[in-house]
């Protein structure tokens, strides 16, 4: 079946020495998997690789066989052209730390509209702005609304957040928790919206602890879940 439909590049893996497999997020099919035969080598021809570095915003038209094997994929154009994800280098490590999560997160192959907008336009937010040292957090923190496990915020005033319970307790337990300053960070963080992230201010170290905080979030309500590992690397780049 040819399918021509909005796509959102994941990752890309090479394949041999002149091919790749892309794990791509469609609007129409929720998360595909393609092999680009001979992309890295081609002189000419409607595929090249740079169409597909991590996030990049695509229109694709593509043979889906849907039998769980790789697509292919005959032509493709940006959607969107990104002005700075790519090019500004703490953007960029952001753009590789979120197509790691998402890559490690998303794996219906389904449509889900809402799950698509939000990226696209989150993305295209991260592009057009300069103060985007909480972004990750906040899309990440999001991003959970769509995956199904977003925090359960009726006892928010409570002193701690159980992770694994994903609701605001007046106790610790065992459970892994969120408490103290990360506590407060994390439920600015909830109160927020893109354009008044840049007003709340935090050190390097309660971004990390934060973030820390929030892949355990991840890892402890999605099977199979990994941690990135360009995590490290994001790290490095806020101060």
């Amino acid at each position: 079946m040819q399918v021509t439909t909005k796509a959102i590049v994941l990752t890309s893996l090479k394949y041999g020495d002149t091919s790749l497999i892309v794990k791509i997020f469609t609007l129409s099919n929720g998360l595909k998997s393609y092999l680009l035969k001979g992309v890295l080598s081609a002189k000419k021809g409607k595929l090249k690789a740079a169409y597909f570095q991590p996030l990049t915003q695509l229109e694709l038209v593509a043979n889906h066989r849907n039998k769980g094997t790789l697509e292919s994929i005959r032509e493709v154009k940006v959607s969107y052209h990104y002005l700075t994800l790519h090019t500004e280098v703490a953007k960029n490590a952001v753009t590789l730390f979120l197509a790691e999560m998402l890559g490690n997160s998303i794996h219906e192959e389904e449509e889900n509209k809402a799950l698509f907008n939000y990226l696209e336009v989150a993305l295209q937010w991260l592009d057009m702005n300069d103060d985007v040292a909480n972004f990750h957090l906040y899309f990440l923190v999001v991003l959970t609304k769509y995956l199904g496990f977003y925090p359960d915020t009726d006892n928010i005033d409570a002193g701690y957040f159980d992770l694994l319970e994903g609701e605001f307790v007046s106790k610790p337990s065992l459970n892994p928790m969120i408490s103290g300053q990360s506590l407060l960070f994390f439920k600015k963080i909830l109160g927020t919206n893109f354009d008044t992230l840049g007003s709340i201010k935090m050190r390097k170290n309660n971004r990390q602890e934060l973030l820390k905080s929030i892949v355990l979030f991840y890892e402890l309500h999605l099977q199979g879940f990994r941690k990135p590992r360009s995590l490290a690397i994001l790290n490095e780049v806020f101060i």
